[in-house]
């Protein structure tokens, strides 16, 4: 039986400090294929490569993943600056105009930690440069020191919309997750549907309004343990539908959860 084939979105990485790469974490693929029952794919994330529109015609759903990387601030209209750190502009130019995309022709989408950040970004949104400075906010970043299994443990409550896409998907209005990013959501775009929080009002959870498929996001990192753990099993189950619902149909399917 064939599967919907995931485009993995991948970030670019030196090996060696002198050979490229595009390089996508294991942990993904593996949930993308085991998880979702999708074929996984990774995707160069350079407009030089590839174009918006050879991913729309040759994948039933996109997988925007983390990375070091942040989102330019010139893309939500702010000026660059030391806090922002390292920026990957190439990644930028695929993944908005893939988002928005996506969005108006009903493709499934999942968005994760930048992933997230890029889905409010196209959707109109800004971000804080390092969320911890901000009065009242938590530390969200990955743990310096531990194994994969420490620093990807779950660490913080978060608080889904009752009645919310999350909610009736999990089916519970707050659930532990993970935490590892030092940027986050400081201005919501109109359309960029805020449905989980942090203990600190981090947005953590989020789908756009009024979209005619899947295009749920999330701050926190679902791949690691994603067969075990009951919060990233279901993520990544109903967005494995959507991608199948894609391939069978090659149009919006109307997804009840997310909207």
């Amino acid at each position: 039986m064939a599967r919907p084939r995931i485009g993995i979105i991948t970030n670019l990485h030196i090996v060696n400090d002198s050979y490229r790469t595009h390089a996508g974490g294991v942990m993904n693929s593996e949930a993308v294929a085991e998880v979702s029952g999708g074929l996984p794919l990774l995707i160069p994330a350079d407009p030089r490569l590839c174009s918006v529109e050879d991913l729309m015609e040759n994948f039933d759903g996109f997988v925007l993943t983390g990375g070091r990387p942040n989102v330019h601030p010139e893309e939500y209209g702010e000026a660059e600056t030391e806090a922002h750190g390292a920026f990957d502009r190439a990644r930028d130019a695929i993944t908005l105009p893939l988002v928005r995309a996506c969005v108006d022709r009903g493709q499934p989408i999942l968005g994760i930690c930048r992933g997230f950040q890029e889905v409010a970004v196209a959707m109109g949104s800004a971000l804080h440069p390092e969320i911890r400075d901000v009065e009242g906010r938590m530390n969200h970043r990955m743990p310096p020191v531990g194994t994969v299994e420490e620093r990807f443990a779950l660490r913080h409550k978060v608080t889904l919309t009752e009645g919310g896409p999350f909610h009736r998907l999990l089916g519970a209005t707050q659930v532990m997750t993970n935490t590892l990013h030092g940027q986050a959501v400081i201005r919501a775009g109109e359309r960029f549907v805020i449905d989980g929080t942090a203990p600190d009002g981090t947005a953590e959870a989020a789908y756009v309004k009024d979209a005619p498929g899947f295009t749920l996001s999330v701050q926190w990192h679902p791949e690691f343990n994603a067969g075990q753990d009951p919060v990233s099993r279901p993520l990544f189950e109903a967005f494995g539908d959507a991608a199948r619902a894609w391939m069978d149909a090659r149009r919006p399917v109307a997804w009840a959860k997310s909207a």
